[in-house]
């Protein structure tokens, strides 16, 4: 049901509600809600106020229902959009909408194409919103997990431009700390001729071969020289293997078809005293205190099962500390919805960070809310190919990389030209974008590489393809214009077929808006196979082509509309809808 006829019902239900409770004295009603019934035979749509309100008001609902339907009827406009109502249950009302407000989502199709169901910028319930994603350390390849965050937070940021909100996109750098020492140790190690097993080989070590590749390619740079004191080697190492690594990592968002707005550096945090300046704050306030020579922030004060150590004993802080400065940053840019996509493994640091920020908050005037920033939280990812599991560990070097996966997926190989190389990996692209999406983020999934590859109904994102290249082939065969569609007397569709496509196409709008308001894109995938599959039962059922012109142009509006909506819930997920297939 389209969103504008849902609530012209509602306002229609509410204002019957406030007639019956002024005549009898009776109490205030909520804001009905409708449903869509569970059994298809019900009706359109189903509404339940009068079993809710029945035991408050002393009224039978059977009765109750009776009357509000009663009262619908001569309300003005009630029978251009609903064609029967019916009593069922114990108090249910179930309506049938009329085949006019059924087909309306056509037109609405057809007249606003690729924003259909969105918001205008500046309609949503926030004006702006950042959501961080990815945000590796930049000290190798990006592996699956990361992919999983990249498809995540990119459709994420979709879904949410599509609720009138302006999205920034942000890869936060953690380009300091421990594992960036052990990383230039590592390519150190590999300059002095060492390698994973030998004797010598540092036991922190990266044991990946894109160390020694990081090692040739920072001796073969012209500003290479030999004659650096050892720990000038180690920071010259340091800021090569970063940028080298970073390189890399832009290559793999690049053939992952993900952009961001800005490139946070964990290390301007310590460069700008922005880490001093909230340790300061949080001491200043008393939520720090001195114990074992190490200093503590009194997170328990916010729900945390213990304290946590903010500065240890060797000076050093521990990694939620700038982790906190960095949230403080995106307040102070404006920034009042932000949404972390990261591992479960990150768990553990939301009530230290919360807490953190809280206590920043409470210096410095600023009113953040206790839940600030939102979490979305994804587990592991195993990776299947040819019935058996690739293993995935980065310090032992044979974890899965994002470019590997896309690779293995698009089916490319060596022997590729130039072109059939950019068309593989775009088939990789969609299959590892639709995949690590069509779960929930808390759930482990498995990716099968071999069902990636396949070309039938069995590949989900294929499948929901197929359908919009079918329909491509279906428009071009008629050769008409789609200008001619949006004149088609659709009053002609009357199928079963027809009316459950009419049903998916119309909820789309609300698919839109509670994927967005739940954080949950797997909602959008979801939404678009069961399109394609409304879509294979029609064209299954009713021929299209047919020599009724009338009754042609029909059913030809119909497709060209779930053909709109296909491709425009794809573009949401970063997938392509090819006309071709």
């Amino acid at each position: 049901m389209l969103l504008t006829n849902k609530n012209h019902l509602i306002e229609m239900l509410s204002a019957a509600l406030q007639g019956i409770a002024q005549e009898r004295s009776l109490g205030e009603a909520p804001q009905p809600r409708l449903e869509r019934p569970k059994a298809i035979d019900h009706g359109d749509v189903a509404c339940n106020i009068a079993l809710q309100l029945s035991k408050a008001w002393k009224l039978n609902p059977r009765e109750l229902a009776q009357e509000l339907v009663e009262r619908l009827q001569k309300q003005p406009g009630f029978s251009d959009l609903i064609a029967s109502s019916e009593i069922a249950g114990p108090g249910f009302i179930n309506f049938r909408l009329a085949n006019a407000a059924k087909t309306a989502v056509i037109q609405e199709i057809l007249s606003t194409g690729p924003t259909f169901g969105e918001l205008a910028k500046g309609q949503g319930s926030v004006a702006s919103a950042m959501i961080e994603f990815v945000s590796a350390n930049p000290t190798g390849p990006l592996h699956v997990g990361h992919g999983r965050q990249a498809a995540l937070g990119d459709a994420l940021a979709n879904l949410l431009a599509t609720q009138g909100i302006d999205v920034h996109r942000e890869f936060y750098y953690n380009d300091a700390g421990v594992q960036i020492a052990n990383l230039a140790l590592s390519v150190q190690a590999r300059l002095q001729g060492l390698k994973p097993g030998d004797a010598k080989w540092p036991e922190q070590a990266y044991n990946g071969e894109y160390i020694a590749d990081i090692a040739v390619a920072y001796k073969a740079h012209p500003d290479y020289r030999a004659d650096l004191s050892e720990q000038q080697q180690v920071e010259e190492i340091r800021q090569f293997a970063v940028a080298y690594l970073r390189n890399e990592q832009d290559i793999d968002l690049k053939t992952f078809g993900v952009k961001f707005d800005c490139y946070y550096l964990e290390s301007s945090l310590y460069t700008d005293g922005s880490v001093g300046q909230i340790v300061q704050d949080l001491q200043g306030i008393g939520k720090t205190y001195e114990s074992e020579g190490a200093l503590w922030l009194r997170t328990t004060d916010d729900g945390d099962d213990k304290d946590r150590v903010m500065r240890k004993t060797d000076g050093s802080f521990t990694y939620f500390v700038p982790d906190v400065a960095y949230h403080a940053s995106k307040w102070q840019r404006g920034f009042e919805k932000v949404i972390n996509v990261q591992g479960s493994d990150h768990h553990g640091t939301i009530a230290r960070v919360r807490s953190g920020l809280q206590g920043v908050a409470h210096k410095r005037g600023w009113e953040i809310p206790k839940t600030y920033p939102e979490y979305v939280l994804h587990k592991m990812v195993t990776v299947m190919r040819h019935g058996e599991e690739v293993k995935i560990s980065k310090r032992a070097g044979s974890y899965v990389t994002v470019r590997d996966l896309v690779e293995w997926s698009g089916g490319v190989t060596p022997e590729m030209d130039a072109d059939q190389r950019e068309l593989a990996l775009q088939r990789g692209r969609d299959a590892v974008r639709f995949f690590l999406i069509s779960r929930k983020a808390d759930t482990e999934f498995v990716f099968d590489i071999d069902l990636a590859l396949q070309q039938n109904d069995e590949n989900p994102v294929f499948y929901v393809q197929y359908a919009h290249a079918r329909i491509c082939s279906i428009l071009q065969q008629w050769g008409g214009s789609v200008e001619d569609l949006k004149h088609a007397d659709l009053s002609l569709l009357q199928s079963k077929a027809s009316d459950h496509l009419l049903r998916r196409l119309a909820e789309y709008p609300e698919v839109l808006a509670d994927a967005a308001a739940e954080l949950a894109p797997h909602a959008l995938a979801f939404y678009l196979r069961d399109l394609a599959g409304d879509f294979h039962t029609f064209y299954n059922a009713d021929r299209v082509l047919v020599d009724d012109q009338a009754l042609k142009l029909a059913r030809l509006a119909l497709l060209s509309a779930t053909r709109q909506v296909l491709e425009n819930g794809l573009k949401l997920l970063g997938v392509s809808a090819p006309a071709k297939m």
